[in-house]
């Protein structure tokens, strides 16, 4: 006992936190990590409010406040040994970073959705409220679907806009651009009028600058 109890004081809180996540999730948890001394879990979509649940209700981790919720496209990532088998190649993610208030304790939780055409995920307002803005710019930029959402509608761009900006495959220029027309008194959609091009800096200097 004493040298188990050792062990256990040497580790570090993100190891203490990351060997407690095992012992309370163990089957429901498909990667764990600990990198620069922050904790991530993965952990499948359909699995997310259960585990969510645990979260925020055991005594022992106590996660209260969702800080914050974000989409990721990885359709262009390269990286093979990222997240591993837990990513199985699927495109669009959704993570939370969490806070313990009572534990001090900060956590990462990073969930791949299985359909990349309608990517689609629980929402977790019932279980932190904060998150209704968060899957809504969600919703906006990355076209993540969460089902149950309350109020699932664009918060960033107009009702009106096409597409998702934060999307690897969206154009820079992007699909249309607005304007007010002075002959409708309103803003107006139109095609775009700017054309791609791609900018070279070009560098002036003084003579025998830096001399």
């Amino acid at each position: 006992y004493r040298s188990l109890n050792t062990n256990f004081m040497s580790m570090s809180r993100a190891e203490k936190l990351a060997s407690s996540i095992a012992n309370i999730l163990s089957n429901k948890l498909v990667d764990l990590a600990i990198h620069l001394n922050e904790l991530t879990v993965v952990l499948e979509s359909q699995d997310l409010l259960d585990v969510a649940k645990i979260l925020r209700d055991h005594p022992d981790l106590a996660f209260d406040t969702l800080i914050d919720l974000c989409g990721v496209d990885y359709s262009t990532y390269t990286n093979a040994d990222f997240a591993g088998k837990a990513r199985g190649g699927r495109r669009f993610a959704v993570v939370y970073h969490l806070l313990s208030i009572k534990h001090n304790h900060r956590l990462r939780v990073r969930s791949f959705l299985n359909d990349d055409e309608l990517p689609m995920i629980d929402s977790v307002i019932g279980i932190w409220p904060s998150a209704n803005w968060f899957e809504r710019e969600a919703f906006d930029l990355y076209g993540i679907v969460f089902v149950n959402h309350p109020d699932l509608r664009r918060i960033l761009t107009d009702y009106g806009f096409i597409g998702n900006p934060f999307r690897k495959d969206f154009p820079l220029s992007g699909h249309v651009e607005m304007r007010y027309d002075p002959d409708q008194k309103r803003v107006i959609y139109q095609p775009i009028t700017i054309e791609p091009r791609e900018i070279t800096p070009y560098i002036i200097r003084e003579e025998h600058y830096g001399d």
